[in-house]
């Protein structure tokens, strides 16, 4: 049997230059379901790496107690009080705690493509900011200076939106802030964001309180002891989370939705590719017609045949898979974009195909190529030789 498979085969991939436009079918439809599914997915891949890598293991965020995001918490300046006073909190140069009282606000900034108004963060940050977020990095012009409308833009939303040059002036907020810098943060979600002053900002806003405060611990095992100390004082209605778990609970939703579109357009996508499988291979039968008809007379069974069939159209659906996932790669990985976070502000992030992403866009491709060789080669092994000599 196997000497006949590979017989079969061996003639099979003989022919396939004769039928290279009707190949082309499966090759290029399965590219196309491939690319897409790859590209979209990689989206909210892309949209989960940045937020995660949002978190440090020692840095908690606190923010009011029933609040699901920092747009909607308010915190006292009592409760920054007893926060600051919490044990466990890393001490900075001058034994302060490492603790950055921080209040977040939506401000309007037009995208560099289309020039329409856009939601950016704008974030008030304590004046130990760099201390509580090392990561923080000012790369170009640099940092705003306390009591002043300056700002500091993340790199991510330079890209994105227009006027957050260096030394440029945004109206935001019926007041003029002045951009004297551009950071990075290890490509983290902050790089969508515009930081500022934590007091200026609440100033500007004629806001009271903060929307929450970011502490760096002496070290990630002394979290579950801030968070019972905060949690069980009377005094407080907070809730405490590592960083890394907040900002992972932020993009659940997003990311939930952007795979449901993905796959479902994949799917669309992968039953009319299926059908084009089909169709060719049924072609494919019918050319091949006289010589199936051939062997099966002088004695190669019904098995070879169909799995032949399949393996033809196995491969040439992995080809277009590869193809698919190549042209995800070179056009979608690392290409950055934006979309409404959690708080519905724009989030900077990029494109990220991973090798699972590249996995999964073949392994479609071998599925819809092995559904659609499968009823053509059936019809091949089971047609009966007279028949099949006759038709031929």
């Amino acid at each position: 049997m196997f000497k006949q498979l590979f017989a079969v085969i061996a003639m099979s991939l003989q022919t396939l230059p004769q039928r290279i436009g009707a190949s082309s079918v499966i090759v290029v439809g399965i590219a196309g379901v491939v690319a897409v599914l790859i590209s979209v997915l990689a989206m909210g891949e892309g949209f989960r790496h940045t937020l995660a890598d949002s978190g440090r293991p020692d840095r908690v965020i606190i923010i009011r107690g029933g609040s699901d995001a920092e747009l909607s918490s308010n915190l006292t300046r009592a409760d920054v009080d007893i926060i600051a006073n919490a044990p466990g909190l890393a001490k900075g140069r001058n034994g302060e705690p490492l603790l950055s009282n921080e209040i977040v606000t939506v401000v309007n900034v037009p995208k560099v493509d289309t020039g329409t108004d856009a939601n950016v963060t704008l974030r008030g940050v304590g004046l130990r900011v760099t201390e509580v977020r090392p990561e923080l990095k000012i790369i170009s012009g640099q940092m705003f200076r306390p009591a002043l409308r300056q700002l500091i833009a993340g790199a991510g939303a330079a890209k994105q939106f227009r006027g957050l040059e260096v030394g440029n002036v945004l109206h935001l907020r019926n007041a003029d802030w002045t951009v004297t810098g551009v950071f990075t943060s290890n490509g983290d979600v902050h790089e969508s964001e515009l930081l500022a002053d934590v007091d200026t900002v609440s100033s500007s806003i004629e806001r009271g309180g903060y929307s929450s405060a970011v502490a760096l611990l002496s070290s990630p095992a002394e979290y579950p002891a801030f968070k019972g100390a905060l949690t069980t004082d009377p005094q407080l209605k907070v809730s405490v989370q590592r960083e890394a778990d907040y900002y992972a609970a932020q993009s659940q939703q997003l990311t939930k939705t952007i795979n449901i579109v993905g796959n479902t357009v994949a799917i669309i996508m992968a039953i009319g590719a299926m059908f084009g499988a089909l169709n060719t291979m049924y072609s494919a039968v019918a050319a091949r017609g006289l010589e199936i008809a051939t062997l099966r007379a002088i004695g190669f069974g019904g098995l070879p045949v169909l799995l032949s069939v399949m393996i033809e159209a196995l491969m040439l659906s992995l080809l277009g898979g590869m193809i698919g996932a190549s042209f995800a790669w070179i056009f979608f990985n690392g290409h950055s974009v934006s979309t409404l976070g959690g708080a519905f502000a724009q989030v900077v992030f990029k494109l990220t195909v991973t090798q699972a992403l590249i996995v999964t866009g073949v392994t479609w491709a071998c599925v819809i190529g092995l559904l659609g060789g499968f009823f053509p080669a059936l019809r091949a092994a089971r047609l009966p030789v007279a028949e099949a000599l006759r038709a031929a």
